[in-house]
């Protein structure tokens, strides 16, 4: 059997600013529109399901995430995961200059949860909410990327 990930699909209480963010961290907008119909409800078991929906892509052409913003039913808020949440709760990514990422998350409002820690002189990490409260994970690999100044 041959098995590949496709995406990783989250739902965002606003697509624009979700886009914004992750554009501006380095991801390429693939395309966006609006699905409804039949056929979306038999393929997520709503019915009436309709979501505003953007696709996007990492530089390096091997990941993507998959947006949706809930028009119908509609979108139910909970409290953002913690880190030790059960089930899936953060998107993470590889950058060659952390200070750079953070810098751009800033602009978003994006923040360490914490600080940037040091693990064993390999990666710098850090956790941070962006849009909708989605926990992403920044690391650098000190390994290739040797001059950080974090």
């Amino acid at each position: 059997m041959d098995l590949r990930l496709v995406n990783v699909g989250i739902a965002v209480r606003d697509l624009d600013a979700t886009i914004a963010f992750f554009t501006d961290l380095g991801m390429t907008l693939q395309g966006r529109d609006e699905v409804s119909g039949d056929w979306a409800d038999t393929a997520v078991g709503l019915d009436g399901n309709h979501a505003r929906i953007a696709v996007l892509q990492t530089p390096d052409g091997q990941g993507a995430l998959e947006l949706f913003e809930p028009i119908h039913p509609a979108g139910i808020e909970v409290e953002p995961a913690q880190a030790n949440t059960i089930g899936m709760h953060r998107v993470a990514f590889q950058v060659d200059d952390l200070d750079a990422a953070l810098a751009i998350a800033a602009r978003h409002d994006a923040h360490p949860l914490r600080g940037v820690a040091n693990y064993e002189d390999v990666y710098l990490l850090t956790y941070l909410r962006g849009p909708s409260g989605i926990l992403v994970m920044l690391a650098q690999d000190l390994q290739r990327n040797p001059l950080a100044t974090t």
